[in-house]
């Protein structure tokens, strides 16, 4: 059976071999037993179950928890020539029949609804004359309450097992399950001595840091200017903040979109199409933009805020390099961040048990933010994956620049606070007792008479918690699971207290931005986008970055040599693979032209390593038509005048450079030169004067207006230039 799985996995999805863990969930559920399949992102968990609808006789039924999610596996199947289907609240009665009919007529393997649909009268009746070899269950976390995404509604899963008049092989998959939820998957779900396989949570390809102190706005604009070519998601824990860093990044002239539940279905669903389309590179969102987002070439997650827990931390932040190159994932912690979280806590959790359990979560994502070890390790540990090393040499504590230091004074001051307060206060009591603040409540207590009164006078009382918080999170001190924390001695601070021991602390910097990409990937990139548009599905669903980096690298000479590359499946060769040989094949023609000899000797290397050797005989000038030369700049940020300085061009002259760029079929950010509160004033003024001629419209329009600001509008809305 893996023999047939192995043909199906080449045909359709164009890879030779599975991923770790794939062929043992896949033989698990061809060969009968249910199956639970704890998967990280981007382990390839929907394979796990599309395959094998593939082999069995009958249809697969897929419970997804998201409409935008079904949409997007289902366009994803469809281009790989797998048929599928989904029925959800977004279809009309007769749209929803006439998929039932052809459910019945054989027409699907897989098909996807929502766990609502289940308890339907007419669903149940409808499933109940099919055959149904398989129930495969997405996201199976949200069966539990102990998890962070729990659903009632899954909860409706057994019993719609239970009234089916034969029983179909069960699949869970899941991609965060801490051991309590990973029991009440199997119990909620009624599994029947289930096979599980934990392929473990590690994203080998993702990086993890963690930004204490920063100023988060000024960062964020300096992150996204140093990645403009990337997609990224930015993550703020409120409404009012994405809406604040969306205004603040479109202000910036940055192609940003924002989601969270304040806007309109309309408005959510149109931002979420700009982002998977790359029309927008960064979205900025509340976890409202949560599991539906199917993106592949995610480059970068930034929270904003600290999420309340572990799981959705994992999640959110595993957003990115779902391809599996690599991804850069950046929390920036501030003080009032927890504070926010347990509000929100309180005010959506009522059960006290729940609450408490929400509480101990919350503690733990507050220790990740602060302790110094390995942040890899820890999200590991946290899911119950023992620790190999003493560090993953990835992550932003692993890799940062510093150096060991001796805080074993300090941290005494602070056990001796502790413990002179017998235990029995918070950290922000401790740390206005250390600092020597005369508020009532130190007086009332009596503890401004206590010996520690004042130790660090010097500090400030913010410096003061985060090292409080710091011997938290690396065990010396721990936290009660209340609803207001008191701080109690842990056994490593009794000895350093005898000064048997010492505490020594890393001080970390800054890290690098991600690095841009090659000029031929950037080529194929514009070719998907070119199809994505014409065929109307996300550039990620023609082929993966991985797909179009690996043809960038290995610049296959024709169509056998393509078929080769991994992501190309039979399908998607035919219907796209003469467009990318094409732009290949003209990449390859203009740099050997101009480099000669020398590319010559190198051209089955990188493309990367090809531009660093041409430049012994050649300009980039020679190599780059200059008008693309100038997008690649606009692209990493610069504005219209320092280009035009720095390449020694008129504005004008950089403007037309865009435009041209934009005709050839190139993505260029129109929004960057468009003030938002003139957009419409110029789209009406064009359809009131014309736009063949710029001087007309100028004249019409504010000073304020520029004619780069009329020519991006034009290029945008109309597809033309003005002259």
């Amino acid at each position: 059976m893996l023999e047939m799985a192995r043909k199906v996995l080449k045909k359709y999805y164009g890879y030779d071999e599975f991923r770790p863990g794939q062929a043992k969930v896949i033989a698990s559920l061809l060969n009968g037993k249910d199956t639970v399949a704890i998967m990280p992102t981007g382990a390839g968990k929907s394979l796990c179950f599309q395959i094998p609808a593939m082999l069995l006789p009958g249809i697969t039924v897929v419970v997804s928890p998201l409409i935008s999610l079904m949409k997007d596996q289902v366009d994803a199947l469809t281009e790989q020539g797998i048929p599928a289907t989904f029925i959800n609240s977004s279809l009309t009665g007769s749209e929803a029949g006439r998929r039932l009919q052809q459910m019945r007529a054989g027409r699907f393997k897989l098909v996807y609804v929502a766990p609502e649909r289940l308890t339907a009268d007419w669903f149940q009746a409808a499933v109940g004359e099919l055959s149904i070899s398989m129930l495969a269950i997405d996201e199976a976390h949200c069966v539990s309450q102990w998890g962070h995404d729990f659903r009632p509604s899954y909860r409706n899963v057994s019993t719609f097992i239970a009234n089916l008049p034969n029983r179909p092989v069960i699949g869970a998959f899941t991609a965060t399950a801490t051991p309590e939820v990973k029991t009440d998957i199997s119990s909620l779900l009624a599994l029947q001595w289930p096979q599980v396989h934990i392929t473990g949570f590690d994203r080998p390809n993702l990086s993890f840091t963690v930004m204490r102190g920063e100023n988060k706005q000024q960062f964020v604009l300096q992150y996204v200017k140093a990645n403009t070519s990337q997609s990224g998601i930015i993550y703020a824990a409120t409404r009012k903040e994405v809406d604040g860093l969306y205004e603040l990044l479109r202000k910036k002239g940055y192609a940003a979109g924002r989601y969270h539940a304040g806007l309109s279905d309309d408005e959510r669903m149109s931002q979420q199409e700009r982002f998977l389309y790359d029309d927008v590179r960064v979205m900025v969102a509340t976890n409202a933009f949560g599991m539906g987002i199917d993106k592949s070439n995610v480059r970068y997650v930034v929270h904003y805020n600290m999420p309340k827990n572990m799981e959705s931390y994992y999640q959110e932040a595993g957003r990115s390099g779902r391809d599996g190159e690599p991804g850069e994932c950046i929390l920036l912690f501030g003080p009032q961040d927890p504070l926010l979280q347990r509000f929100l806590i309180d005010k959506s959790v009522e059960h006290p048990e729940r609450k408490q359990h929400e509480l101990k979560k919350l503690q733990e994502m507050v220790d990740y933010c602060h302790t110094p070890a390995c942040l890899r390790q820890y999200i590991l540990s946290y899911f119950g994956e023992p620790a190999v090393g003493s560090g993953c040499g990835h992550c932003g504590n692993c890799t940062a620049d510093g150096e060991q230091v001796d805080i074993t004074v300090d941290a005494q001051k602070v056990f001796s606070c502790v413990y002179r307060m017998k235990e029995r206060f918070g950290i922000s009591v401790i740390a206005d007792v250390l600092k020597g603040s005369k508020n009532k409540k130190v007086q009332q207590l009596g503890f401004d008479r206590l010996p520690t009164y004042g130790l660090m006078a010097e500090r400030t009382v913010l410096d003061i918690k985060t090292l409080v918080q710091r011997l938290v999170a690396t065990g010396y001190l721990r936290l009660t699971e209340s609803e207001y924390p008191v701080v109690k001695l842990g056994p490593e601070a009794m000895t350093v207290l005898r000064s048997e021991a010492q505490v020594w602390q890393k001080v970390f910097t800054e890290r690098q931005p991600l690095v841009a990409d090659d000029s031929l990937f950037e080529l194929l990139r514009v070719c998907r986008k070119r199809i994505s548009e014409r065929e109307g599905v996300p550039p990620f669903v023609v082929f993966a970055d991985t797909t179009l980096k690996e043809m960038s690298q290995h610049r296959p000479a024709d169509l056998a040599a393509i078929r080769q590359i991994k992501g190309v499946g039979e399908l998607k060769l035919q219907k796209y693979g003469g467009e990318f040989l094409a732009v290949i094949t003209k990449y390859l023609a203009e740099n050997i032209a101009a480099a000669g000899s020398t590319t010559a000797v190198i051209e089955h290397q990188p493309a990367k390593k090809v531009k660093v050797a041409a430049k012994k005989s050649s300009s980039k000038a020679e190599t780059e038509p200059s008008h693309v030369i100038t997008l690649g700049m606009y692209r990493q940020g610069a504005e219209l005048d320092e280009i035009a300085a720095t390449r020694d061009l008129t504005t004008n002259t950089v403007q037309n450079h865009l435009v041209r760029c934009a005709q050839e079929g190139h993505t260029v950010d129109w929004d960057r030169l468009i003030p938002v509160q003139y957009e419409e004033l110029i789209i009406a003024k064009v359809k009131e004067v014309g736009g063949k001629q710029l001087k007309p419209l100028k004249d019409a329009l504010p000073d304020a207006v520029s004619y780069a600001a009329i020519k991006a509008v034009l290029c945008k809305h109309f597809g033309v230039a003005g002259t």
